[in-house]
């Protein structure tokens, strides 16, 4: 493991170097959190209304949350790499190399999620905190707790990105397939939190990545309980072991096809 916590350091450092890159990106994200806490006070008639469950101020901070992790955590650079790696033929000299390369590109991945996202945080505790307020029933102890089910979300959504570039080995291009992907994590479970769907679609939804990957960590945050957190940790651990799984599986079928091939 020490090849992928050398991997991990290089991408941290040169991360850092480039931070101003990352502030750019505090644009963006500044407007569409502005845009969906107009949204949301215009939605709640009364200050005091649950919409879902959720109060004004849960509901505003849960997307909050989420948009944070969004945009601090997004492993498109990574799902781009790799599926170039394999379309223009890297992946060749790739697999010779002294590492497992799917390791190799979660390891870069960790290392640039792990300076964005404390910046992101750290705005847009800001942001909520002058805009909305504080989060009604936050503790720290909430977020030490909900800690880890952050990064194991950030994790599984970044081994089914890799996943789907992986199928590149057979198909010309996989972004038709990312781009699906992300707008279903996106509306559902990021925008919108799984209780304002129907009843009906919800048990569906708590099956997919959606429940694990931005819905699990922000509902923590936002309205925690030792049961959720029991619940979501072992919904996670159970994807993230399939989506590995998953994975050694592809990347071991798609090396084969291109030594077959004369890779």
């Amino acid at each position: 493991m020490k090849k992928y916590a050398t991997i991990y350091r290089a991408v941290l450092m040169e991360t850092l170097q480039y931070a101003a890159n990352v502030l750019m990106g505090f644009i963006s994200f500044f407007i569409i959190i502005f845009v969906f806490i107009c949204l949301w006070n215009y939605m709640y008639d009364e200050p005091a209304s649950l919409i879902a469950g959720y109060t004004k101020e849960q509901m505003i901070w849960y997307v909050i949350i989420t948009e944070t992790l969004w945009f601090g955590a997004r492993p498109a650079v990574m799902a781009r790499q790799a599926a170039s790696d394999i379309r223009s033929g890297n992946i060749a000299y790739q697999v010779n190399k002294p590492y497992y390369y799917p390791l190799y590109i979660l390891s870069r991945f960790t290392g640039e999620w792990s300076i964005q996202l404390p910046m992101y945080a750290a705005f847009a505790a800001l942001a909520g905190g002058i805009l909305v307020g504080s989060l009604p029933g936050f503790h720290p102890v909430t977020f030490l707790a909900a800690l880890p089910c952050v990064v194991l979300g950030i994790t599984i959504n970044g081994v089914f990105k890799l996943n789907i570039s992986l199928i590149s080995f057979w198909i010309e291009d996989s972004t038709p397939f990312q781009w699906l992907y992300d707008k279903l994590i996106l509306v559902v479970g990021t925008l919108f939190p799984i209780e304002i769907f129907p009843k009906a679609l919800q048990p569906f939804f708590k099956l997919t990545p959606i429940y694990t990957v931005c819905y699990g960590p922000a509902k923590l945050l936002v309205d925690f309980s030792t049961e959720k957190c029991l619940e979501i940790l072992l919904a996670q651990l159970v994807y993230l072991a399939a989506g590995c799984a998953l994975m050694a599986f592809v990347y071991g079928k798609g090396v084969r096809k291109l030594h077959v091939n004369g890779g």
